[in-house]
């Protein structure tokens, strides 16, 4: 094993630890100390993997947002049309953050947070979920079964209009309040897209 393997090996086993404690404790109650002693190795050891403890509750964010943007890299991958495409990429969305505030609160409660304060991976996430949306409505587009346009323009509006729906602090507001189901919302979407809508211009908008 290498000495670049042997790190990033090392890398993996403190983020499954901390993922752990997060889901047992909260992100804000573990501390590096906790995490060493459930790796039976040194603060400082955990130090020279991570520059700090907001470090590493990035890594464990990013874990889970990975999981998020590879499924709907997977539906963006498919054979399916572009409007199931669309469809099942916000349904994955919005359910596998529903699977996470009801199954693993302290976790969810972790990406609120990061998006709260709008830490650099949930920016990350944002623009690869944005492009995989340009690229699913550009489809639609050559398929002409959306209005041409700006395909850019399009998927941020799309991602505004369906923002309850991929924002962990609304899906868990929503819970407590009545909103409009996420099927209604695809549909009010995709009904737009066959419109006249996609031929806004940025200029306009903004």
């Amino acid at each position: 094993m290498t000495p670049v393997t042997l790190e990033r090996d090392i890398s993996t086993r403190i983020v499954d630890v901390t993922e752990l404690l997060f889901g047992e404790l909260g992100f804000r109650k573990t501390t590096v100390s906790d995490i060493a002693r459930e790796l039976k190795m040194s603060p400082a050891n955990i130090y020279r993997f991570f520059d700090s403890k907001a470090e590493i509750n990035s890594a464990v964010a990013r874990r889970q947002l990975a999981e998020i943007e590879n499924r709907v890299e997977q539906i963006e991958g498919s054979f399916d049309s572009a409007s199931d495409q669309l469809r099942r990429s916000i349904a994955t969305i919005y359910n596998l953050h529903t699977e996470q505030f009801a199954w693993r609160p302290k976790i969810h409660e972790l990406l609120v947070t990061a998006y709260d304060e709008r830490w650099e991976v949930v920016t990350s996430h944002t623009k690869t979920i944005g492009n995989s949306l340009v690229r699913i409505i550009g489809l639609g587009m050559s398929e002409r079964k959306f209005a041409i346009g700006g395909a850019d323009l399009t998927a941020i509006l799309i991602q505004s209009a369906c923002m309850q729906f991929c924002h962990p602090r609304l899906i868990a507001e929503a819970a407590q309040a009545p909103s409009p189901p996420i099927d209604q919302m695809i549909a009010f979407c995709l009904a737009g897209l066959t419109k006249k809508a996609t031929e806004l211009s940025v200029a306009r908008l903004f």
